[in-house]
């Protein structure tokens, strides 16, 4: 009985959480009057494939989602790179003021990006960086979480490892790369899938840093159909179903990674 319960429950969650999801499905595939109908409309009648195609014509979507896939992806690698290297300097090594340096990291943690935004458009601005690829990218080419994150993985990991290393004569280079990293992996995983659907999402910064349509990246350049007077919801929905299927094909080939690297890091 208790077992019944407990699957009942489950399956009530699990439907409450994705029937949002599914209703901008249906809504995706709607016309537009079915969209402005006084009584919402939960299954189209004639499903309306062509508001896809309509998204290319209305838009440059073709260059949204381009730009998209370039900055989400440029800066989880940089994340993948920097974060674990940074993270292992302050699990690994001692050097004068380690600690303190680790808690101002840390304390950066604390502060809104909107208290940053106006400095880093400024410097933007200065650097002549605005509407381009590496102003929406280098201001985000590593965080304190993902730092912090890498070190807490890589600090359990036992110092004989590397002294062994060292010892066969395997540089700080090579002691890194064959025997920190291939240990990390789940870490890695759980780390790339948060960063690259942060930055998937993102609206703020992309929104402040460009200046014109085609450096604007999915979540932006949805706002071009939202006019002043009304909203075409049916090319909303559609657009926020292609951005939401990476994410989720991202997840499903990590998700044993991610998984298993939740679990870990959650028991330290």
């Amino acid at each position: 009985m208790r077992r019944t319960l407990l699957y009942a429950l489950l399956g009530l969650s699990g439907l409450v959480t994705v029937l949002p999801l599914l209703y901008m499905v249906s809504l995706s595939l709607q016309t537009e009057a079915e969209t402005l109908a006084a009584d919402a409309v939960l299954v189209p009648d004639s499903p309306q494939w062509g508001n896809y195609a309509e998204l290319f014509t209305r838009a440059p979507f073709g260059d949204f989602i381009v730009n998209s896939l370039v900055v989400a992806g440029a800066i989880t690698l940089a994340h993948l790179l920097f974060d674990p290297l940074v993270g292992y300097v302050f699990a690994k090594f001692r050097f004068p003021l380690r600690d303190t340096l680790f808690v101002a990291l840390l304390a950066t943690l604390m502060v809104p990006f909107f208290v940053r935004m106006i400095p880093l458009y400024v410097l933007m601005a200065n650097l002549g960086w605005l509407n381009t690829y590496q102003g929406l990218v280098t201001p985000f080419l590593m965080d304190a979480f993902g730092i912090f994150l890498m070190r807490q993985f890589i600090q359990p990991i036992p110092d004989d490892l590397i002294h062994a290393a060292r010892i066969d004569g395997a540089s700080e280079l090579r002691v890194y790369r064959s025997v920190i990293l291939p240990q990390t992996r789940p870490a890695l995983a759980v780390l790339g899938l948060f960063t690259f659907v942060f930055q998937w999402n993102e609206f703020l910064w992309p929104l402040v840093a460009t200046t014109t349509p085609e450096m604007r990246t999915i979540p932006v350049g949805l706002t071009l159909f939202n006019q002043e007077y009304f909203t075409l919801w049916h090319l909303t929905a559609a657009g926020s179903v292609i951005l939401f299927v990476p994410t989720a094909v991202l997840f499903v080939l990590t998700q044993r990674h991610f998984v298993r690297g939740i679990a870990l890091t959650g028991l330290k």
